[in-house]
């Protein structure tokens, strides 16, 4: 039997009078994570309904460990006040909700809290004049890119990185972990949430800035010297009804992991010093009706149905912004009675009502042409069955010669080029297809029936199953890319097929690609099928390429991607109508564009008399 004095030993004995800093330690995961301490010294800097942040009266010289820390008790709240310098003793804690996160270190269980004096001045630490954050890398594990493949090889909890906070962005926000800090010269530069959550930039280098004041991704910039304001810690609430470009007031918070991302919760709710109503302008693009000037537009038009609250707005948008394209690819049309499970798959209310609206609007009088899809087989909102379909302007442009395909009949290059089925869809019973949208392929012709053109709409797979571009996993998680990839192969293929058959066919595969053009599978997809994208073609600045938002990022995930026969002379604008104004008022969470192509056939060369 052991002895009494042998079980006293065996106890942890509480590590003493340690400092923040040597609790958070230079990496993510706290040396003493578990272990009980006391004579913690610090100064209370703020307090939320929970809990208190407690700054080091002791600091050391390393920017890479945070001086502050979060004392998480909800009863230990009404024992101190801002600027009381304190002792406690308590357990040093690591803690996330999700798997995918990254850990929160914090002090838990709270004791013996001892009052040394009050009234202490309570300075935040500047950002953007003490300290400023790197504006591309997000971390060191993820190999130079968070984009990069495979994802998901490390992971933060594990590997536990020595913090370089000059470097990482990551990094960055970590080392300031439960920090005060003051964020100077504000601009709003996403939507705001249903809380009024909403990344910020400040006085601080930024990257990727665009015209209306967001910030736009590139390759390997994801933006991380973006931070989100969230909730404030005096039971307060942000407006949700900001707009990209608004300013607000300078703002003093703590920095904490939350909810997926580093953010700065503010002392009370932020408060709008003006508002960004610069209203997005319409294309300045518009064919002309002839085969030297005709226009194209796509627009994912958000699980659109006969009585969606945004299907006015929609038809504006087409006939006003657009300037009413010749044709026009949709992606997200559902199925008459939306997303109710009634075995309704048909979308052609859905369809000639906007098309009806879009008259209406001043707009040309469209048809349209669609493939009703086998019953809940193609993802998207339950009982919904999106698709992709198209409008067309009969009076400038029809439908070459050909049946329609069924949602099982899989559409072939024939000699020509022509397609067995027009409209048809690539492949369908291809597992790449899966839960998702079906491409539609579609050869097109002036009505002199002189000039012919082919255009394969598409929606790929989701992100969904991801993770959080701050989580834990590294490189983060590109949910469902492998089906992307395997989808993108498909198209290029089908793209080559007709390519082979006629090397200066006009080509141009259009919609959501759910997918960045510097990331496999567009990668993939360019290499394969000999397509280029228009942005590159025409030369839009990197900046403006931009169709959604996503976190902190103006992102583009639909693409234009176009033959060489077709590209020459083209001109292409992204009408950024829906993306810089809170969900409420835009009619999709994506953008339009709207292209104008050159789609004459190629004169013959005349032969020369003798």
């Amino acid at each position: 039997m052991r002895s009494l004095a042998s079980l006293f030993w065996a106890l942890p004995s509480a590590v003493a009078a340690v400092t923040i800093a040597e609790i958070n330690g230079n990496a993510y995961i706290s040396p003493l994570k578990g272990e009980s301490i006391s004579g913690v010294e610090g100064l209370v800097t703020a307090i939320g309904e929970s809990g208190f942040f407690l700054r080091s009266t002791s600091p050391d010289s390393d920017d890479a460990t945070s001086e502050s820390i979060y004392v998480y008790g909800s009863s230990s709240v009404s024992k101190v006040a801002v600027g009381d310098i304190i002792t406690l003793s308590g357990k040093v804690s690591e803690y996330r909700s999700q798997s995918s996160y990254l850990y929160l270190t914090e002090i838990t269980s709270p004791s013996s809290i001892v009052v040394k004096s009050s009234g202490n001045e309570v300075t935040p630490v500047a950002i953007g004049k003490e300290r400023s954050p790197p504006t591309e890398a997000y971390s060191g594990l993820d190999t130079g890119d968070v984009y990069a493949l495979p994802n998901n090889v490390s992971r933060i909890s594990v590997e536990n990185p020595v913090l370089k906070p000059e470097v990482n962005g990551l990094d960055f926000w970590e080392s300031l972990s439960g920090e005060l800090v003051s964020l100077t010269n504000l601009t709003i530069i996403t939507k705001p949430n249903q809380y009024g959550d909403v990344y910020v930039r400040g006085d601080w280098t930024v990257t990727g800035l665009n015209e209306h004041g967001g910030l736009t991704m590139t390759a390997k910039d994801s933006n991380p010297e973006a931070i989100k304001i969230g909730t404030p810690l005096d039971g307060t609430r942000n407006r949700d009804d900001s707009k990209v470009g608004d300013t607000v007031e300078d703002v003093t918070g703590v920095v904490q992991w939350v909810f997926g991302q580093y953010m700065v919760l503010p002392t009370t709710a932020l408060k709008v010093t003006s508002s960004n109503d610069t209203a997005a302008p319409a294309s300045t693009l518009v064919g002309d009706g002839t085969c030297k000037s005709l226009s194209i537009g796509s627009y994912n038009v958000e699980n659109l149905t006969p009585n969606s609250s945004n299907i006015e707005g929609i038809a504006n948008h087409i006939a006003n912004y657009l300037n009413g394209p010749a044709l026009v690819a949709l992606q997200e049309i559902q199925d008459n009675s939306g997303a109710t499970d009634d075995g309704v798959v048909s979308a052609n209310v859905t369809l000639s009502t906007l098309a009806e609206l879009i008259a209406a609007a001043g707009g040309p009088d469209y048809e349209f042409t669609e493939i009703v899809p086998v019953n809940n087989a193609d993802g998207g909102q339950p009982g919904g069955n999106i698709r992709v379909a198209y409008f067309y302007d009969a009076s400038i442009i029809r439908l070459r010669k050909g049946s329609i395909g069924s949602s099982t009949d899989a559409n072939e290059v024939l000699a020509g080029p022509e397609l067995k089925y027009n409209p048809g869809l690539i492949d369908p019973s291809n597992s790449a297809w899966d839960a998702s949208r079906k491409p539609l392929a579609a050869a097109w012709e002036t009505l002199d029936g002189k000039n012919k053109f082919f255009t394969i709409n598409v929606h790929l797979s989701s992100k969904g199953g991801g993770s959080p571009l701050q989580g834990d996993a590294r490189p983060p998680v590109n949910g469902a890319v492998d089906q992307r990839i395997a989808q993108a192969e498909v198209v290029a293929s089908f793209v080559s097929s007709i390519l082979e058959k006629d090397a200066n066919a006009k080509v141009l595969v259009t919609g959501d690609f759910n997918e960045f053009a510097f990331v496999e599978p567009l990668t993939t997809f360019v290499e394969k099928s000999g397509l280029r994208e228009l942005d590159d073609v025409v030369g839009v600045p990197a900046t403006e390429r931009y169709t959604y938002i996503y976190d902190s990022n103006h992102q583009q995930l639909d693409h234009m991607f176009v033959s060489k026969a077709l590209g020459k002379g083209a001109k292409l604008e992204h009408v950024h109508v829906n993306t810089w104004l809170n969900y409420d008022d835009a009619s999709s969470d994506h953008d339009p564009s709207v292209a104008v192509f050159n789609v004459c056939a190629k004169k013959e060369t005349c032969k020369p008399k003798h």
